[in-house]
């Protein structure tokens, strides 16, 4: 079994429920509760809430903090800075703990830098939010999405390819790196 490398001023609360071969960088905090899959990476100062599952080999870059109720599924990226909330009307000296919704970002997501993720959406498999974007509502399978708030601009392979436009009515389209095609039904991308 490959041994988790925890840098020292990283703080791992008793019980937390962390697999083989986790990188936990600088100053990062882990809490007792949380649950981080195998393979997975938080770089520097990310802190993860207790209520909170990370599949495995998922990769969270500088200054992310993943708060009570987010789930990140396998292969999920954030990049720098991303934001997540956890309730959607905060107020100081109202205590909302009780509100807290449930964020799921499905596997295979890119979560672009600086890109914040407002609380209850989910955003679905090998979807790519832009950086800086705002997500306020739910996200199809491999879109891309980009602006405040955040909206539709096109499709992405699983791959991480742009997929040319424009793809209407019952259009494919084949990415050559996986040998995969992809179909548009419904205004859903579909790998088919």
């Amino acid at each position: 079994m490959t041994e988790n490398l925890v840098h020292p001023t990283a703080i791992v609360d008793p019980g937390a429920h962390i697999e083989a071969n986790v990188r936990i960088w600088h100053w990062s905090h882990v809490c007792a509760t949380a649950r981080i899959g195998e393979n997975s990476s938080l770089g520097q100062n990310v802190y993860i809430g207790n209520r909170v599952f990370i599949g495995k080999n998922v990769r969270i870059q500088n200054n992310v903090s993943v708060y009570d109720c987010v789930t990140l599924e396998d292969n999920v990226f954030c990049g720098p800075s991303v934001v997540f909330t956890n309730v959607i009307n905060p107020r100081s000296e109202i205590p909302r703990k009780h509100e807290f919704k449930e964020t799921i970002v499905k596997k295979g997501a890119t979560l672009g830098a600086n890109c914040t993720i407002v609380c209850g959406v989910l955003i679905a498999e090998y979807a790519f939010v832009g950086a800086g974007a705002v997500v306020t509502k739910n996200v199809k399978p491999y879109s891309l999405i980009a602006g405040v708030p955040a909206k539709q601009i096109g499709w992405m392979s699983r791959y991480g390819q742009k997929i040319p436009l424009p793809l209407i009515g019952t259009g494919k389209w084949r990415c050559d790196q996986l040998d995969e095609t992809y179909t548009l039904v419904d205004d859903y991308l579909v790998l088919s």
